[in-house]
């Protein structure tokens, strides 16, 4: 439904995206996740044709944006980081002006209403655009996206500046678009991703890090399998009972209070050691108090591919150097 292709952008000596390719199937939503000025939002403005590309190709429902951009163009709702609201319209004014302009020609005010009805702003119908709340804007701004039903749907940062209330609703109803419309959600905030979207693209310096969903991006870096356990009794003899365990290759005491202590635990891929932590912990007659598997975090993952491609130029660099 989506499809990127080698897309590059230079602003002069500077190259801001570098050969970038990934694709969003039909139905999924797909995570652009990299720091600020990782590349994310010139991205999104090449897909939906708000901005020339260097070099490369993008697709959109099976239309080049660059030879077809009407085409693409009618078929793609874009929500920038900032909603393009016009202050003096009431909302159903402006979602009215938005769907003419869009191409919108029968039941143009149940189309409307029904979009309002869909992103939570009925309520708002006759308020102007000017005196709306910041998550009320954003909601606008997601109905003019939707208003004319586009098959693909391009969100850049769309709960930014919004309070934890309407971030979770925000997320619900992105969630709720899935499989009618394909969705590239693109944001620095890692939760957004974890909680919302089947696929992961992961940017860093205008290059594509990694792209897989997040578990499999879990699976292929955690490695060793780790879990927590947390149990009552004496610290040192806790600890060399778990490190006597077959299999278990580091313990770690994370916290220790009064005679409640938790412990990390990593054993071989492969090897599942909760029946041993667990007979290890009750045979030597103390408090098991929990025990669980420990996923690595998608915060993790960022920092572990961001870390590590940055050390790779690093060292790339001195070689250059070493070499001249």
């Amino acid at each position: 439904m989506i499809e990127v292709q080698h897309l590059s952008k230079k602003y002069g000596p500077i190259t801001a995206v570098d050969d970038v390719s990934f694709r969003a199937d039909a139905g999924e939503i797909l995570g652009f996740l990299g720091p600020n000025g990782a590349g994310k939002t010139t991205t999104m403005r090449i897909i939906t044709g708000y901005m020339p590309a260097t070099h490369g190709k993008a697709t959109v429902a099976g239309y080049d944006v660059f030879d077809e951009p009407l085409e693409a163009k009618r078929r793609t709702g874009y929500l920038p980081e900032t909603p393009p609201l016009y202050p003096d319209m009431t909302v159903r004014d402006y979602l009215r002006f938005v769907a003419k302009i869009k191409g919108v020609r029968a039941n143009i005010d149940g189309r409307v209403d029904a979009v309002m009805k869909k992103t939570w702003v009925a309520d708002m119908a006759d308020r102007h655009c000017a005196k709306l709340s910041k998550g009320y804007k954003q909601r606008v701004g997601l109905a003019q996206a939707l208003i004319h039903e586009p098959e693909v749907l391009v969100l850049d940062e769309p709960t930014a500046g919004l309070d934890p209330k309407q971030i979770i609703e925000t997320r619900q109803l992105i969630r709720a678009l899935a499989g009618s419309h394909t969705i590239v959600l693109s944001t620095h905030i890692l939760p957004e991703v974890a909680q919302t979207c089947q696929k992961v693209v992961i940017i860093n310096k205008g290059k594509i890090v990694a792209i897989d969903s997040p578990d499999a991006l879990t699976e292929r870096l955690r490695g060793a399998v780790t879990m927590f356990a947390q149990a009552q009794g004496p610290a040192d003899d806790m600890l060399r009972a778990l490190q006597s365990i077959p299999g278990v290759v580091r313990v770690n005491i994370a916290e220790q209070r009064d005679e409640v202590s938790s412990f990390e635990i990593d054993s071989d891929k492969g090897f599942d050691p909760r029946r041993d932590v667990a007979n290890a912990i009750v045979g030597g007659g103390w408090g098991l108090l929990e025990l669980r598997p420990m996923r690595m975090s998608l915060e993790d993952i960022f920092l572990s591919l961001t870390t590590e491609e940055t050390a790779s130029e690093d060292l790339a660099a001195e070689r250059e150097v070493a070499n001249a």
